[in-house]
């Protein structure tokens, strides 16, 4: 049997156990190519988290890391989620702890926290407010101005949202995504000197977006050619945009979907090595086990479940 008649008959498979235990599979735009064709629904965090919200399927099988399919589960309580790989974890989720979270509110008792999805359950639980990329500069503004801000993790997203927003009244948590930060300013020039005439999309966790901010500001960068865009509307603006060319800003699974989309157009990421070791961890035999074993059922303690969903129904509700 070759590679591609055994992945075929693991496809079938995968679809004769989603039937059976009427599943849905979810997928991150991040996940290798075989997982991405065919889920059920592929999005950012924002439209995978709607997704879990709406389906009425009694198990749900997340391809993506861990703190997604934590909100799979506090959204859904009742049915089963399932993490085909546990060691599916985020840097960026770990760059802040609850306890570190409840020191940092000590200090300002009278501040509204807004956490950047990618976060754990506990650290959601002790939030005013989830976002993800799509919405954040939305939810800040839905908050009163006179209101002090604590934004966490990610300190990219912050300054980008700062800055979008004017809030002066805005503290930022120093953490990062190790494979956003890695894609760095010069090499973003580099790629624009070899392809002048491509749209840059980049994704605001990334290591180079706040410069790109500047840099536009100050004419380097093209305003009209330059996008500071979450994953969902990467994907959505290189659809609608007539350019023929996109440099890629962002982890690079995502240029799979792209190329998916608008097989006519060029697609260059702005740094070959960003990529994500936790997001291309689950496979199809992974994806099989679980849905067959019932493998990796992630559950979320009742009581920081219901802490945490007022925060993440708030992220669904606005942007």
């Amino acid at each position: 049997m070759t590679i591609t008649e055994m992945k075929s008959r693991l496809v079938e498979e995968i679809f004769e156990w989603k039937q059976k235990r009427n599943a849905i599979l979810l997928a991150h735009n991040y996940q290798i190519p075989e997982i991405q064709d065919i889920a059920d629904v592929l999005g950012d965090s924002l439209a995978l988290a709607r997704a879990a919200a709406d389906t009425s399927a009694d198990v749900i099988v997340f391809c993506g890391v861990h703190f997604m399919a934590e909100t799979a589960a506090i959204l859904n309580q009742e049915k089963t989620v399932l993490l085909p790989d546990l060691e599916a974890g985020c840097s960026l989720a770990d760059s802040i702890t609850a306890d570190q979270l409840r020191e940092w509110k000590a200090e300002h008792p009278e501040a509204v926290v807004v956490a950047y999805v990618n976060t754990t359950a506990e650290v959601k639980a002790l939030s005013d407010y989830c976002c993800t990329s799509s919405n954040a500069v939305d939810i800040v503004r839905s908050i009163p101005k006179d209101k002090e801000i604590l934004f966490l993790p990610d300190m990219f997203l912050g300054n980008f949202v700062k800055r979008e927003t004017g809030r002066e009244n805005m503290h930022i948590w120093m953490g990062e995504c190790h494979v956003h930060a890695g894609i760095q300013p010069h090499q973003v020039e580099g790629v624009l000197t070899e392809h002048p005439e491509a749209e840059l999309l980049v994704h605001p966790e990334c290591g180079c977006s706040t410069s790109s901010m500047y840099l536009m500001s100050e004419g380097v960068l093209p305003k009209d050619k330059t996008h500071i865009l979450s994953t969902g509307h990467m994907l959505k603006h290189s659809k609608q945009s007539e350019a023929d060319e996109f440099i890629v800003a962002t982890e690079v699974g995502i240029i799979h979907q792209m190329q998916k989309q608008n097989p006519e157009k060029r697609f260059v990421a702005a740094n070959p090595d960003a990529v994500c070791p936790f997001m291309k961890m689950i496979t199809l035999e992974k994806v099989l086990d679980a849905l067959k074993e019932n493998k990796h059922v992630i559950t979320v303690p009742a009581d920081t479940a219901a802490k945490a969903k007022l925060a993440i129904e708030r992220m669904i509700s606005i942007g």
